[in-house]
């Protein structure tokens, strides 16, 4: 069975029996529960979309092990709500149809009662909301390709916000004639010299749990694509804000003189040629535009990068571990607010360019993170969508729903041995021919 036509509404109505079976095997359903259902009673696709609960624990099928009948049963409303059409269009109905129970959040039989013409086994299970659970995509596709090209997206935005860099930094207003504009924070806190390094500092802890988050994560792939296409945007975004204002420098400490050539200036060239300026580019994207590799620059104001880059990680840091990690949820939280603390305290950037960017990072995280995990709103309006949101469409093109926090070693034992194994042997193979090597030398003197 294809991923692409188990994701079709309609689709599951022609699968065959084997059909069937492959999608059970994917959901991580047992060998006793296949041959049960495929073999003995010849589920096929359409037989498959109207079981029931009830139908499992009933004859003839009359399942016996209660973890098989929960996990089936949770798979099958899954199934249920992304085909309800389907099921509408042959006249049946499940429920208040699943599409009902999820808008209305059933959670118990009581209210179940009021539709007294329905099968109450979709109601046996007191736990929480169908609509809550119902939303985990069931297959998830790493789409290598799509990575790649979100990892080439961000690459090419992080060049071009270089680039941008050096030709504000070549415009920022005359500090004599322009002083630092008033600001609550700036204007009560004195400058703290170390501070910013400090800020690069939680930065770099932050990125270094993102980085084991995303190794032990099992759909790291996704996470990583949707890593590179939200931080592209967002300084693709900044770098139109830079190039369309150009603010005061926020403080008299900072060394913001224009790298003016006074013999290009004479030629009507007042900010260098562009071999220079791209020289300057590779060096501030070399150094990730960080104090502590070297990089000062000015005029980058509007909205902190350093602030989307704390935000940023912290917001998938917490989005992608489980919710009971509460210590490192709580230290994220506390790198990311201490991290913009510095940022201010160092006085490079007004109060404003710090709420600006945390604002506008966390709500295109959320917006973002609301439409991949709703199927209802991608699919209610897709023309829209890829119209507004051409990136958001492509890279989730494939995503069912809410991609599960789950983990797993990115190498098995056996690969790690498959990989090891012939490193040593060569490397022993080696060292035993130096070693053979050294007596025959000495034999030839």
């Amino acid at each position: 069975m294809s991923a692409k036509m188990s994701d079709l509404p309609g689709a599951v109505l022609e699968w065959s029996t084997d059909q069937v079976e492959n999608w059970l095997r994917k959901c991580g359903h047992s060998d006793y529960v296949i041959r049960l259902l495929c073999d003995e009673h010849k589920i096929d696709g359409k037989a498959l979309l109207t079981l029931t609960e009830n139908d499992l624990k009933s004859p003839p099928v009359s399942m016996k092990i209660l973890g098989d009948i929960k996990r089936l049963s949770t798979d099958l409303r899954l199934l249920q709500k992304k085909n309800f059409s389907c099921l509408e269009d042959l006249g049946l109905s499940l429920g208040p149809t699943v599409q009902a129970y999820s808008r209305l959040k059933l959670t118990n039989l009581d209210e179940a009662n009021d539709f007294p013409n329905e099968d109450k086994s979709l109601y046996d299970e007191p736990t929480q909301p169908l609509g809550k659970r119902d939303s985990r995509a069931l297959y998830l596709p790493p789409e290598f390709g799509k990575t790649f090209l979100s990892m080439a997206y961000l690459f090419v935005v992080t060049w071009i916000t270089a680039f941008v860099m050096v030709i504000v930094h070549d415009r920022v207003p005359d500090m004599k004639k322009y002083p630092p504009l008033p600001d609550i924070f700036l204007d009560n806190v004195p400058t703290i010299s170390w501070a910013f390094h400090m800020c690069e500092v939680t930065g770099s802890l932050l990125l270094l749990i993102w980085v084991a988050v995303l190794i032990t994560h099992k759909h790291r792939f996704i996470l990583l694509r949707r890593f590179f296409a939200l931080s592209g945007t967002v300084f693709l975004l900044r770098c139109i804000t830079m190039l369309i204002t150009s603010l005061s420098v926020p403080g008299t400490h900072l060394e913001c003189n224009p790298r003016v050539w006074e013999e290009q200036a004479k030629r009507g060239q007042p900010y260098g040629d562009l071999w220079a300026k791209i020289q300057h580019a590779y060096v501030i994207w070399r150094g990730a535009g960080m104090s502590i590799q070297g990089v000062r620059t000015c005029g980058d104001y509007m909205f902190s990068g350093h602030t989307v880059a704390l935000t940023m990680l912290n917001f998938f840091i917490t989005e992608y571990t489980p919710r009971r990690m509460y210590f490192l949820h709580t230290f994220s939280w506390l790198l990311n607010m201490f991290g913009i603390f510095f940022i201010l305290s160092a006085h490079e950037h007004y109060s404003i360019d710090v709420f600006i960017a945390f604002y506008i990072t966390s709500r295109l995280f959320l917006y973002y993170h609301t439409l991949a995990n709703n199927q209802a709103l991608m699919q209610r309006d897709s023309g829209r969508t890829r119209v507004w949101f051409p990136l958001f469409s492509f890279f989730e093109s494939s995503v069912g729903g809410i991609v599960p926090n789950e983990f797993e070693w990115p190498f098995t034992t056996e690969q790690l041995k498959a990989w090891i194994t012939p490193l040593m042997m060569s490397v022993l193979a080696a060292l035993i021919a130096l070693r053979n090597k050294g007596p025959l030398a000495a034999k030839q003197n």
